[in-house]
């Protein structure tokens, strides 16, 4: 494992399998942890992927990290920094051009894989940014189309292939927040389907296994 810094720290386990393109695997995190968290998946991925676990940019106290804030308020309850979001979204944009030049991975074959609130993230990356992605695994999270880029509708979303899952009885995201994603990305082309799982908020077993079987065969 190397540690790196480059616009956003994270770390790097490079692929056990050579290729001469090697595609890339970006994690990103849920709100309140770090780069450690999604990188236990990585002995288990692919081993032809170059595995980036990147860290949010906001650091919380006493410890972790989070992609923006989220306010409770007892007018208007629990509520997102779109703002921060944003800013978020492009700082991953710019991370993903860098990291491929920095580690010569094939623009072609980047996989955004993400946790709750990284999972709404790389929603956001992917819609509006398609050109820079190939495959997005959405783990128990939701699409906010408010941290979208403008005009986001008129992308070509050809080249985009997303798997989302979601825990059934999930307390900190609800179902259906989820199975709105499906239906959204229908609109614009996408064809997907919410993955459920007995599970409350977080990945089981069989989801995780089954995501590698979808990643396996689209990188």
């Amino acid at each position: 494992m190397q540690v790196k810094t480059l616009s956003l720290y994270h770390i790097i386990k490079e692929p056990t399998i050579k290729k001469e393109k090697t595609p890339v695997i970006f994690l990103f995190h849920g709100y309140g942890s770090d780069e450690n968290d999604l990188f236990s998946f990585a002995p288990e991925l692919p081993e032809e992927l170059c595995i980036i676990s990147v860290r949010a940019p906001y650091p919380m106290q006493p410890s972790g990290n989070a992609w923006y804030a989220i306010y409770f308020d007892t007018a208007q309850g629990k509520f997102s920094d779109d703002e921060q979001a944003i800013e978020s979204r492009d700082k991953i944009a710019v991370f993903i051009d860098e990291a491929v030049q920095e580690y010569n991975l094939d623009a072609d074959n980047v996989t955004l894989l993400g946790f709750s609130q990284g999972t709404i993230l790389s929603y956001a990356v992917a819609l509006s940014y398609p050109q820079k992605i190939k495959n997005v695994i959405a783990l128990s999270g939701y699409l906010n189309e408010d941290i979208l880029a403008d005009e986001y509708t008129t992308n070509d979303f050809s080249g985009l292939n997303i798997y989302c899952s979601h825990g059934s009885v999930d307390q900190v995201i609800p179902v259906d927040w989820a199975r709105k994603a499906p239906v959204s990305l229908k609109k614009l082309g996408i064809t997907t389907s919410l993955n459920e799982f007995p599970v409350g908020h977080g990945v089981a077993p069989q989801n995780f296994y089954q995501f590698k079987e979808w990643l396996s065969s689209r990188i």
